[in-house]
This record gives C-alpha cells, sequence and structure tokens, in this order.
C-alpha cells in the first residue's frame, strides 16, 4: 500500500508475514535530483516485492535513489543492500555499523542467555528462528557514516540526525525542523511499546532509552512517523506514556522478584505480556526470546538504580529485591 502523507513523502506498508509487528513503515521521499529511502523490510520476498511495487507506482528510479536506514535490526536494514543502487549512498549510524561489520557470531549472545536462565535445549531454536538471523543482508555495504547534528537533504528536506540509543545502540531517527516532521523509527511508536533488550552486563539499554526520550521531549514536532504502526502527532503525550509504561513495568519486576531469587527466564515467565497465549509454556520460542532480553532489560536497570541485588557466586545471574 501507498500512502501520500505530505506532497513528495510517501508510506509504502510493506508486510512482515507472521511477526506481531505485522508491518513496517517504508517512507520514500521523491526530489528531482536524488530520492531517499527510510528502512527497508526483512530480506525475504514478500518484503521485496511490496516494496519495489510500491516502488514501482512512484516511479521510483533507484539509481538516483539514497537510503537512510534507522538502526541495524533486520526488519529495517534487510532489503539495503538488494535495492542500493551502483551510485546510492546508504546513510547509517557509526555505532550499529561497527557491530555489523565486527559481527561474529552469536555465542556470546548465547553464552549470556544461558546464564539468564534460558534453557540450553531451546536456544538453538531460538537462534534458528531469531529475525535477525534469518533476513538480514546478504552482504555487508558500503555506509555513508552519520551522526549527531549532521544534516540530510533531499529536495527541500532537510533532515537533522538526532542520536536516539536504547532500542539499538546506535539508533537514529531524523528531524525536520521547518516541517515540525520527525522520522522516530522504532524510537516512538505510536501503539505499541518499543521492545528494549539486554544481553550484556557492560549495557543497560533501559537507562539510555529512556534518556533518549528526554532528548526528543521538547522538540517542536506536530507529526511523527514512526517505524511501524499509525503516525500521530502528539510527542510529548506518547513519550509520557512510554516513560509511564516502563515504571510500571519495573515494579512489576520488583513484585515477582518479591517471591525470592530468580533469573531472567523465570522473571520473564511470571510477568505479563501483550500476546494472545494465556501460558508462559505455549509462549512461541521467539517470543520467549524477545521476553527474556527485555526483562533483563529492567533488571539491570534496577541493579544499577541499587533497587535489586544479584546473588554472587552461582553459575545463572540471580537477582532478589
Amino acid at each position: 500500500m501507498v500512502e501520500e502523507i505530505l506532497p513528495n513523502l510517501f508510506r509504502i506498508e510493506v508486510p512482515l508475514p507472521k511477526n506481531p509487528l505485522r508491518s513496517i513503515n517504508s517512507y520514500v521521499i521523491i526530489s528531482e535530483e536524488r530520492n531517499l529511502i527510510i528502512d527497508t523490510g526483512f530480506n525475504r520476498s514478500e518484503c521485496r516485492q511490496a516494496l519495489e511495487g510500491g516502488l514501482d507506482e512512484l516511479g521510483v528510479d533507484l539509481e538516483k535513489t539514497d537510503f537512510f536506514i534507522t538502526h541495524l535490526h533486520a526488519d529495517h536494514s534487510g532489503l539495503v543492500t538488494e535495492l542500493a543502487g551502483s551510485t546510492s549512498k546508504i546513510y547509517f549510524n557509526r555505532i550499529d555499523a561497527r557491530i555489523i561489520q565486527t559481527w561474529r557470531n552469536w555465542d556470546d549472545m548465547i553464552e549470556y542467555a544461558g546464564r539468564s536462565g534460558f534453557p540450553k535445549d531451546q536456544l538453538e531454536r531460538a537462534l534458528k528462528s531469531h529475525p535477525g538471523v534469518k533476513y538480514s543482508p546478504n552482504k555487508i555495504p558500503e555506509f555513508s557514516y552519520v551522526g549527531q547534528g549532521d544534516v540530510i537533504e533531499i529536495g527541500d528536506f532537510r533532515f537533522v540526525c538526532i542520536e536516539t540509543p536504547g532500542h539499538s545502540k546506535g539508533h537514529t531517527c531524523l528531524f525536520d525542523a521547518g516541517r515540525r516532521l520527525f522520522i522516530s523509527g522504532d524510537h516512538v511508536l505510536s501503539d505499541i511499546t518499543p521492545n528494549i533488550q539486554c544481553w550484556s552486563d557492560q549495557d543497560n539499554h533501559l537507562k539510555q532509552y529512556l534518556a533518549s526520550l528526554d532528548k526528543v521531549y521538547d522538540l517542536e514536532v506536530n507529526l511523527v512517523l514512526p517505524g511501524h504502526r499509525n503516525r500521530f502527532s502528539d510527542l510529548k503525550k506518547r513519550i509520557d506514556e512510554l516513560k509511564e509504561h516502563h515504571r510500571r513495568r519495573t515494579d512489576e519486576v520488583l513484585s515477582v522478584l518479591d517471591g525470592g531469587g530468580m533469573n531472567a527466564f523465570q522473571v520473564a515467565s511470571k510477568m505479563s505480556w501483550d500476546i494472545d497465549i494465556d501460558e508462559w509454556e505455549m509462549f512461541p520460542i521467539a517470543q520467549k526470546w524477545f521476553a527474556t532480553g527485555e526483562t533483563i532489560a529492567h533488571l539491570r536497570f534496577l541493579e544499577d538504580e541499587g533497587m535489586i541485588t544479584r546473588v554472587s557466586g552461582q553459575e545463572l545471574i540471580t537477582y532478589i529485591a
């Protein structure tokens, strides 16, 4: 589906089959000299067919088209190397690019997941079902790096890059002050909560995410274009709702831990999740993975805030309130 949002700014809805997110919004800006595509969808045939169909409908010449990728996740970056022409620039943040360029395997993440209580006999299945494994770009592209304050001009659009780490380490949004237009990627979504995961003792992604929400709170914005679901107008209200959501989630983690020491997988199994399945045992393995990663993010936040304590001398990472 192609939708005109503003003159020369369009949204192509790209389906994400069998994924709770349902679809991704790929934004296309058209000008006489160069075009810009913001995010692409998974590297799979259904996504490519939908995106290329929308681009054909708009008459987009990929040889005069550049790309901006908000962050490294495969639903946003998967198709970029398949679509980029020989003259295309691929604008991307350095932090996520470094992760992609130095990525060797998932061993560290799997090891940490095991120490967090994720059953070892389920880890291989979780990895095989992970979209980042199945639908990433076929090769590492040559990036044109952008960072905080850099400007991308397409036609009469003038976007300033704003680094908003949390959902990924290098997540970057775009802001056109003249139009009061904010392209938020997965940083701020309208009716679902961005997934904030953590798989390391060195990171505190939830703390980063909350700081990034504060960073964009006072932008003068009339229209927010998110990576998924519907566009919206009241950025401040939505940020307040997201911060309240995470306050409630940390309270829920504390309530679960009140029953005694637990690892992240155990805590996740007792949390409330927005999924039409009542029993944790029946959750799809991929959803258990995402839920556990999100729980770790909240546990790490609470640990750094001194509100919970890690039990020492144990192979599994266990916390008490």
